[in-house]
């Protein structure tokens, strides 16, 4: 099965989930934000390219991210950390040295959390955000007409993991977006604090489709996207001519990039400041897509998410 059919039975087997649906829960009578990710040994990262500080930077990031994407901003984390029997106190070192960097630099205070054993590394991390004075989003706020807009680029990860894999290095930058992903505080910042109306937004950490898929289905509408206008940097067309696969996969479904992509009103579009790309509008739903991308010489009208990571499809 895949998440989101496991998300549908739970949903359905919970009387009170009024809060679920956002990679943050909004908990507007406590002013707070809260989301929680998990990391598994074997299935989202591998010891043999990821080094104990950058899986806690990793680790982290990810929670950075969705509070990010809910517009508002970061001030407690707790951790959970279960690790095998040949996990030693240098280990432990390193990956809460990366925790204390980004605090430095986010500004939020890991609380506490639990560390167990296990037969394999597994991180689990609950952030809390602070909503104050922020407009805070939701992946349901997208409405007809609406621009669609994203931070940085689509792809780099998932270039920079195939060449991890491949043991090719002529290729840091990307190879470094993929083990210390930035992610996108001050887009985030600007425009929840100048937003007047609704807005929704999400992060890429699944791939920029799947984004805009659940962004279209949360909000009942359909998006057109033109890919000639998604940001990428131009050195995956190589990496992906030598790992034979089109680099628009890469772009479209690579996930793991941290981005975010949001749909914003016109008016409210004028009060951005931050950088961004227009890459599409919000349409009427449409009964045959969800996602419309048009590639220029051909047009792409994706119903489904199949190409998107599927947490249970591998391991």
């Amino acid at each position: 099965m895949k998440e989101l059919e496991f998300l549908k039975i739970i949903t359905d087997n919970l009387s009170k989930n009024s809060h679920i649906g956002d990679d943050c829960a909004y908990l507007e009578e406590l002013g707070i934000v809260v989301t929680h990710d998990s990391m598994v040994e074997g299935i989202h990262f591998s010891l043999e390219f990821t080094t104990p500080y950058q899986l806690g930077y990793r680790a982290i990031v990810v929670n950075l991210s969705d509070v990010f994407a809910s517009g508002a901003l970061p001030k407690y984390l707790t951790i959970s950390l279960s690790l095998p029997k040949t996990a030693d106190g240098e280990f432990v070192k390193e990956f809460y040295r990366a925790c204390d960097d980004l605090s430095k630099e986010y500004d939020f205070e890991v609380i506490g959390g639990d560390i167990t054993g296990s037969e394999k590394i597994f991180v689990s991390v609950c952030a809390i955000g602070v909503t104050k004075g922020r407009k805070i989003a939701s992946r349901s706020h997208a409405k007809v007409g609406d621009y669609l807009i994203t931070t940085g680029h689509h792809g780099s990860s998932a270039a920079g993991l195939w060449a991890l894999n491949e043991n090719i290095k002529f290729l840091p930058i990307l190879i470094t977006e993929h083990l210390t992903p930035v992610p996108q505080r001050d887009f985030s910042v600007d425009i929840a604090t100048n937003m007047d109306k609704d807005y929704a937004m999400m992060d890429t950490s699944d791939g920029l489709m799947d984004a805009l898929f659940k962004i279209a289905q949360s909000s009942n509408v359909s998006i057109n996207v033109d890919f000639a206008k998604i940001p990428y940097d131009k050195s995956i067309e190589k990496v992906a001519t030598l790992a034979d696969k089109d680099f628009r996969d890469w772009v479209l479904y690579g996930g793991e990039d941290f981005q975010l992509v949001a749909c914003v009103d016109e008016g409210n579009l004028k009060k951005i400041n931050a950088d961004y790309t227009i890459i599409g509008r919000v349409e009427e739903k449409k009964e045959d897509y969800i996602v419309e991308v048009n590639f220029g010489d051909n047009i792409v009208k994706v119903s489904d998410l199949e190409k998107t990571f599927n947490h249970f499809g591998r391991g």
